[in-house]
């Protein structure tokens, strides 16, 4: 290289550092105002675009630092113990999205009006406090679910054939109970003294 082309290169390298330094804040493998040798040589080698400028000293391109410019630099820095592994770009710990790591993330979303955050680490549904489960997917019914009913919604159940009621706790008898009896179950009679049969229609004779 001649004595023009040695001095361009240095102009060269020497208006990209400022111009980087400028534009960044982002650290470089070197500071602004060095002095280029051509016949440098860098063991092991600059990596990622960057260029020896000395012995064993590199001049890196943006978007990374380092000796040898290995290591990607994320501006800003990935969050929530992320890692960057290249300019801009982040690999996020799980529980964590967004392209710094910086939302928290649950799995197959929260439902049901519940948000997501992360509990030590974890990330978690935080439900409303008609709702539970892990997605907060399953109603609360206060008063509770007998008989075999399901909870469908927020303190509505979902009753089995034969029962009735907000707790499904009322049986239903198909012909109603006679004389004064009690549906206690589905289609089960519970008779006063003296009647007795399915319907409580029989009344008991005294000998």
């Amino acid at each position: 290289m001649g004595l023009v082309g040695l001095c361009s290169a240095f102009l060269l390298l020497s208006l990209v550092a400022l111009c980087s330094a400028a534009g960044s804040d982002a650290p470089r493998g070197v500071a602004v105002g060095f002095v280029f040798d051509p016949k440098a040589k860098c063991e092991p080698p600059c990596k990622h675009g960057g260029v020896c400028i000395r012995n064993n000293t590199c001049f890196c391109s943006k978007g990374y630092e380092g000796e040898t410019c290995q290591y990607a630099n994320c501006y800003p820095k990935c969050k929530n113990g992320g890692t960057c592994l290249r300019p801009g770009k982040c690999r996020c710990p799980p529980a964590y999205g967004g392209r710094y790591c910086h939302k928290v993330t649950c799995e197959d979303g929260c439902w049901n009006g519940g948000e997501c955050n992360a509990v030590n680490g974890v990330a978690k549904c935080i439900c409303p406090s008609s709702w539970t489960g892990s997605k907060c997917q399953d109603a609360i019914c206060p008063q509770g679910c007998r008989n075999g009913g399901m909870c469908v919604a927020p303190g509505i159940c979902s009753c089995p054939e034969g029962w009735l009621g907000g707790a499904c706790h009322t049986a239903v008898c198909t012909k109603s109970c006679l004389n004064g009896g009690k549906c206690i179950s589905p289609d089960k009679c519970r008779c006063r003294p003296p009647f007795s049969g399915p319907l409580c229609e029989e009344r008991k004779k005294y000998q």
